[in-house]
């Protein structure tokens, strides 16, 4: 959901929220551990507008995010894009490219970052002797196919300014889960990137952005109103689970 870019340690009315996750984050630092171990992948330094894999390229390649983030934007055969997903520090990028042999999106980077390049027939050889690679990979495959399903959730059952708030929720969750901040970031998509991702307008996005900050829930740092502060994730669940729940008239 929400590309995001955390910023340095500085003094905040509201405190740094501390992980909620610490066993994910374990997992996810023994898997890149593995992965550097097992397969010794090539590390490339990307930045932001660097494609990682473009639409149409033939599939060789999996992808992990060492660090930075990006987006992975389809294109319709009438030239339409539509971004279909966002990763951050641990992700894994390509299976897309798996079934028919070329990639069917294209990987862009969205700020400074670290990719690792692994050989698909390197992974399913070394595989053969350490297993656990094999099952970093299908959790990873999972764990995608989960965001996707949640995603379409969002999309399909909340309104507009829910949709946003879950939105930024999600991401505020994965940013904790890498060890990263959560209570203040920059925004890294345009109001527009990100009503295409939740099947919104420009426009919308950005009511709903106002509507969440004059509720208390969200606060703009700066007038370009791209630094977001969020005081409380569990105060943005609580927003959204109201959203969902039926008006009265429905009950009786």
């Amino acid at each position: 959901m929400l590309a995001i870019t955390t910023l340095p340690n500085r003094s905040l009315a509201t405190p740094v929220a501390t992980d909620p996750h610490p066993q994910v984050r374990r997992q996810m630092q023994d898997t890149l551990q593995l992965i550097s171990d097992a397969l010794q992948p090539e590390r490339r330094i990307v930045h932001a507008g660097d494609r990682i894999y473009q639409a149409g390229e033939r599939f060789g390649n999996l992808y992990v995010l060492n660090s930075g983030l990006c987006k992975v934007v389809g294109l319709s055969a009438d030239g339409r894009e539509q971004l279909v997903a966002l990763k951050m520090r641990g992700d894994w990028l390509g299976f897309d490219g798996i079934a028919e042999g070329r990639y069917a999106c294209d990987a862009v980077a969205l700020d400074t970052g670290e990719v690792w390049t692994i050989r698909y027939d390197a992974l399913l050889a070394a595989g053969a002797s350490r297993p656990m690679l094999i099952r970093a990979m299908h959790e990873a495959m999972s764990r995608a196919l989960g965001r996707d399903r949640d995603s379409l959730m969002s999309v399909c059952t909340l309104p507009a300014q829910a949709r946003v708030a879950e939105f930024l929720r999600t991401w505020a969750e994965a940013l904790a889960c890498s060890g990263l901040r959560t209570d203040l970031f920059t925004l890294r998509l345009t109001r527009a990137e990100i009503g295409n991702y939740l099947g919104l307008t420009l426009e919308t996005v950005s009511r709903a952005l106002s509507g969440l900050a004059c509720a208390g829930l969200i606060r703009f740092v700066e007038k370009g109103r791209r630094e977001i502060g969020i005081s409380s994730i569990a105060a943005l669940a609580a927003f959204v689970r109201t959203s969902l729940a039926p008006a009265p008239d429905l009950l009786q």
